[in-house]
């Protein structure tokens, strides 16, 4: 992939660009579920002001229910949080990255550009999947990390706070996401941006080792 303005900067997606969908779907969350009530138990002086913010008599079954209708509320989000992190630092859980993705990540750097992450996920999230990835600690190649708390991620004005955050022109700064709403966004702030596919469809790159190579 040859961009005829070469960046500055880049800014990645996680789920479905750096890394598995189904991590998320089919790892954490279970593992935040199957853990909650314990933790909550072990934990009562750490979870008191998490849980003071849920509604309801009992809010461990109000967190079972927002898990079940996938609420995205932030005392749910705090404490699956910390139920993760207690998980990576005991060596249950190691957050997934595609093969490309280290590579990637230290050849951009080698090269004086700086990473950045855009993702859902809570910042702290963030740091938990590439300080704890299968491939070890990738946080020394990540420059700045930005979540929802930015702004949506299909609003162009969330990519332009971005742009303000790192002292950047838009042009000098590339994003690339598996999702074409959220490219469109930032194609809208100015941005360079490409659609990466994973499974081979239509899309600009289909691995990260297709992007500034």
């Amino acid at each position: 992939m040859t961009n005829h303005t070469p960046p500055k900067a880049i800014l990645l997606d996680i789920e479905g660009t750096t890394s598995s969908i189904s991590f998320v779907a089919d790892e954490l969350f279970p593992y935040a579920r199957k853990h909650l009530a314990a933790f909550v138990e072990a934990n009562p002086e750490v979870v008191a002001p998490i849980l003071a913010q849920v509604p309801g008599d009992d809010p461990v079954a109000t967190l079972f229910q927002w898990i079940d209708e996938d609420r995205k509320e932030t005392p749910l989000k705090t404490l699956q949080g910390l139920i993760w992190a207690q998980g990576y630092a005991d060596g249950e859980l190691k957050g997934h990255v595609y093969p490309d993705t280290p590579e990637a990540l230290r050849r951009w750097t080698e090269a004086g550009i700086k990473v950045n992450i855009y993702s859902s996920g809570s910042i702290a999230a963030q740091k938990l999947i590439f300080g704890h990835s299968v491939a070890g600690d990738l946080t020394p190649f990540l420059s700045s990390y930005f979540d929802t708390t930015t702004g949506p991620k299909r609003d162009s004005d969330s990519y332009t706070k971005i742009i303000d955050a790192l002292d950047l022109a838009p042009s000098e700064l590339l994003f690339v996401s598996d999702m074409v709403a959220e490219v469109d966004a930032a194609h809208e702030a100015g941005l360079q941006a490409l659609l990466i596919d994973r499974a081979g469809g239509a899309a600009d790159v289909h691995s990260l080792a297709e992007v500034l190579p």
